[in-house]
């Protein structure tokens, strides 16, 4: 019968409850149907007049990017005009027998073109030297301006680097934008503040024999350059690289109802923006009018609506948020993880939370009422926690809470930590206290097995072959020492800085403790990554001994930062490093004597040529001194004396070249000319080039700068590769004329980045076969009968110790070299 009961009443409940959301949708919808029409009707009006004004903003946008695009337009034909008057003049001068004895005609032309050119302040004619002939116009307010130690040295200062890189590429060069500021006490003049200058060459025959600079004014641009009927309707400024407005048209900035516009004018280097804007239109009372009384009857009339609906819904709302704020207030007590306790003043519990509840294992029935002791503390813990109680209910509990330990019903006993604090009635007076207790079981068996943990790890340390250090960056003391370090290095902090580096001065340590100063300025943001660590190797004046560190900087147990080193000792491996470095030093000297070697036969039958006519010309001059004729000195016995010495200087220019290629000497590299360095290595093959016919052609690109490199190694390098050439060409019929040529092209390779030196040396021989081309670096292996295989592999080290490639390629297999033969590639690095 109860049940029949209880599911009548459900049903009602839920008819009556279906019923009312009912009504409440109806009642709704009679007040959403006049908003919803409001609504529609002033979006609507309210698009109307969007596209109106729409519309005519674009037409006036359109105006303006027409009007900018006609101003900009003029500007720049007034710069060609007066580039092209400039470039008349700079002719006239250069045609001029004497320019010495023209100024009085650059005057008279100059002042024409600034009669007719009002955006320039001066003109100056100045000679090669960049000293001035002539200047126009000599206004003396203007010279009392220029000639002000500021202002000069600034304008000379310009006008010198201008003037150079016109000379140097023959053509008229705009300068930067120049801002001056008036000094003290003196009238500011606008036509001066910011000017630019512009450099003409005079070239004759040639020859940069001078220039006409042109000090153009910005304000005078705007002035003169714009069109007079735009500056009225317009205002126009002058913008740098970064948007900071220079020169206007009218001081007076527009407001931000102006319509803006920008061009770019690119004649300086650092292109100048023409910034272009409207003066504020009239305002369209007829528009407004409309518009704020569409929007005030649509307002009023939705604020009837929504007072009638604020009538209506009120109820509801407080309802509503009511039983809100209960189920929120019901949910948070129920999820909350934290044991919550209320108690009255005399310590009688009067509220707990299900996680207390859970936390102790008694019910909230059975711990309401309680008065201490409390049955969840342990019989041993009793007397202790009730002083605690009686000093948290006096109100001297710590913030940071006090550790208990609570006895569950099942007699577990957790470790907790309670938090006291005053319990405030809505009257503001105090009625109790309130608990926190937090379950801290697991963080205290976590920090034991911290601990345990860190023991092991300690003990592993302890026993690394590697010295571990650790330095506190607040106080500069030793936080830890493995057992190496101390016994290497004993228990200062001395060897820790000496490892690392003394990035860090152990007198600047204290200011780290300090929250103002940034003690961490300067470290590498690397070495501050916890996941990253720097690697380098660090020489021990102490012990002269090598250790390879690795630095990090960590957080030590007490959250403050520390720095980690770990020093491994490489000793050894450098010594090893260093022997074999010695061993590719000799190797690549008896590279070089081998190479001689091979050159030998070549070489004496090139000195003998010299060392022939030298002894020729000696028997001739001997003979006819010998002789009763008459001898003539200048005509008979000179001649034969020069000969004699430039066929020694030839024997004397060969041994150089071949004492330089083989002297013994330590690495060196430097800035020296490339050009220098293929010129003797050609020099060197050319005397076993010559021995068989081969012709061996030099090709230089323009502007090849200088180059950071050992000049004898890549000698050795070059001689090589020719000599290789020589050998794969030197048998082929003389009768094949073309095929007796090696090209060698130096050149920049653009492809690469970055841009690269690259030499190639191009022959016309049979080519390397295509399965000797992957193992021609290998040691010991060679095409050659005689080979002993070394010579390319000695090649290539040095090449990839100057940062470079070195490779080889068949001809056949390039898109431009369709002929037979090979190539070698030599790509060297342009900066250091």
């Amino acid at each position: 019968m109860k049940n029949v009961i209880n599911q009548y009443l459900g049903q009602t409940i839920k008819k009556y409850r279906t019923k009312a959301l009912k009504q409440r949708a109806r009642s709704y919808a009679f007040l959403y149907i006049p908003v919803l029409a409001i609504v529609l009707f002033t979006c609507a009006m309210g698009l109307i007049l969007w596209t109106l004004n729409y519309q005519d903003k674009n037409q006036q946008q359109y105006t303006l990017y027409r009007e900018s695009a006609f101003a900009k337009q003029r500007i720049m034909l007034r710069f060609a005009a007066n580039e092209d008057a400039i470039l008349e003049l700079s002719r006239e001068i250069s045609n001029s027998a004497n320019q010495a004895q023209y100024p009085s005609s650059f005057l008279k032309l100059s002042t024409k073109l600034i009669q007719d050119s009002p955006e320039i302040l001066q003109l100056r004619w100045l000679d090669s030297r960049q000293n001035r002939i002539a200047t126009l116009p000599n206004n003396p307010s203007y010279s009392k301006w220029s000639e002000r130690t500021s202002i000069k040295s600034v304008l000379d200062t310009e006008l010198n680097a201008i003037f150079s890189e016109a000379a140097e590429s023959n053509k008229a060069t705009y300068g930067r934008m120049l801002g001056f500021h008036p000094a003290e006490n003196e009238n500011s003049n606008t036509d001066r503040q910011y000017v630019f200058w512009h450099v003409t060459p005079i070239i004759q025959n040639g020859a940069v024999t001078g220039g006409i600079a042109t000090l153009y004014s910005g304000k005078r641009i705007l002035q003169h350059m714009v069109p007079s009927e735009l500056n009225g309707l317009y205002r126009f400024a002058l913008l740098d690289s970064s948007g900071k407005e220079l020169v206007s048209s009218n001081p007076k900035r527009t407001s931000s109802r102006s319509l803006e516009h920008s061009v770019t004018l690119d004649k300086t280097p650092i292109p100048l923006t023409l910034h272009v804007s409207t003066y504020p239109p009239p305002t369209n009372l007829t528009y407004r009018t409309l518009l704020w009384l569409v929007i005030g009857l649509s307002g009023f009339v939705l604020w009837s609506l929504w007072s009638v609906w604020k009538q209506t819904s009120q109820r509801y709302s407080i309802q509503k948020d009511l039983q809100t704020e209960t189920n929120f207030r019901r949910a948070m007590e129920e999820s909350i993880t934290i044991g919550m306790r209320a108690h009255d003043m005399q310590g009688k519990i009067t509220y707990v939370n299900p996680a207390f509840c859970e936390m102790t294992g008694w019910t909230r029935h059975e711990l309401i009422g309680m008065s201490p002791p409390f049955p969840f503390w342990p019989s041993e813990l009793v007397p202790e926690l009730t002083q605690k109680m009686a000093v948290a209910l006096k109100g001297n509990s710590p913030k940071a809470g006090f550790e208990a330990v609570l006895q569950k019903k099942n007699g577990v006993k957790i470790n907790s930590r309670t938090f006291v604090s005053p319990l405030i009635d809505e009257k503001g007076q105090q009625s109790g206290w309130i608990s926190s207790i937090v379950d801290i079981s697991e963080p205290i068996k976590a920090r034991q097995e911290l601990a345990l943990a860190q023991e092991r790890f300690t003990t592993v340390l302890e026993s690394l072959d590697a010295a571990v250090s650790v330095i506190s960056l607040q106080s500069g003391q030793l936080l830890f020492a493995n057992k190496y370090y101390r016994e290497t290095f004993g228990n200062t902090t001395k060897a820790h800085l000496d490892l690392a580096g003394h990035e860090i001065d152990p007198e600047d340590m204290g200011a780290l403790d300090i929250d103002s100063v940034d003690g961490f300025a300067g470290l590498p943001a690397s070495a501050l990554t916890p996941t990253q660590s720097d690697f380098r190797e660090i020489q021990i004046n102490q012990n002269k001994l090598w250790y390879e560190v690795r630095r990090r900087y960590i957080s030590w147990v007490d959250g403050h930062l520390a720095q980690l080193i770990i020093a491994t000792d490489i000793t050894s491996r450098k010594k090893a490093e260093d022997q074999t470095r010695e061993q590719e030093e000799k190797l690549q000297f008896s590279s070089r004597l081998t190479t001689m070697g091979e050159m030998a036969s070549s070489l004496a039958h090139e000195l003998n040529q010299p060392l022939a006519a030298i002894s020729n010309y000696c028997t001739g001059i001997a003979n006819r001194l010998k002789s009763s004729q008459n001898i003539d000195i200048e005509k008979d016995i000179l001649p034969a004396i020069e000969k004699a010495t430039n066929q020694a200087h030839r024997a004397g220019t060969i041994i150089q070249r071949i004492r330089g290629f083989v002297k013994r000497s330590q690495p060196q590299s430097v800035m020296v000319n490339v050009a220098t360095i293929v010129e003797d290595s050609v020099g060197l093959a050319e005397i076993e080039a010559q021995r068989y016919g081969v012709q061996i052609s030099i090709s230089f690109a323009d502007n090849l700068p200088k180059v950071f490199l050992d000049p004898i190694l890549i000698q050795q390098v070059l001689v090589n590769v020719l000599k290789n050439a020589i050998d794969a060409i030197k048998n082929i019929p003389n009768k094949v004329n073309s095929s007796k040529l090696i090209n060698l092209v130096v050149d920049i390779d653009q492809s690469v980045s970055p841009a690269m030196l690259r030499i190639r040396v191009i022959d016309q021989g049979p080519g390397i076969p295509e399965d000797a081309l992957e193992r021609l670096y290998e040691p010991f292996f060679s095409t050659k009968h005689d080979g002993m295989g070394m010579g390319l592999n000695i090649c290539r080290s040095i090449i990839e110790s100057h940062h470079g490639r070195l490779w080889a390629e068949n001809n056949a297999s390039q898109k431009d070299q369709p002929a037979p033969g090979c190539t070698f590639t030599i790509l060297l690095p342009l900066d250091k």
